[in-house]
């Protein structure tokens, strides 16, 4: 029975993340964004969000009851994997040169409007430049 109940609760968790991406995807609508790509998926890593507007913005959603919390649930490996996934997302795209990035975290709150946050470049690029060593 526990592997049930597990299983359950993965599948309910599977469930409101995906709601929240779509929350947040039309969220980023409403403010003038373009969605490129909902869950979009590499060998190195997941971006729930890609939008434009301007610059390419790849986002984390997190659904948590504060802002604080969803902002601490991106580790810096998951921002390490979302920069490894966004550079081979850009890798394939005609303007890539052009194009300027941005990586946010949408908190999907209950009861409230979606809140945007950066996610801290420097922890961003140092953990880029540990990668590349």
């Amino acid at each position: 029975m526990g592997d049930r109940a597990a299983a359950a609760d993965r599948r309910r968790a599977l469930g409101r993340g995906q709601v929240s991406e779509y929350l947040a995807a039309l969220y980023l609508m409403l403010k003038g964004y373009r969605i490129v790509a909902l869950r979009y998926r590499t060998k190195l890593g997941e971006i729930d969000i890609i939008a434009k507007r301007n610059l390419a913005i790849f986002v984390e959603v997190k659904a948590q009851r504060e802002e604080m919390s969803a902002i601490d649930a991106v580790s810096p490996t998951a921002q390490n994997r979302i920069r490894a996934a966004s550079d081979l997302w850009l890798q394939r795209q005609r303007d890539y040169a052009l194009l300027s990035r941005r990586y946010d975290i949408v908190a999907i709150l209950p009861g409230r409007l979606p809140r945007t946050f950066r996610m801290p470049s420097d922890v961003i690029a140092i953990a880029c430049k540990r990668i590349r060593l």
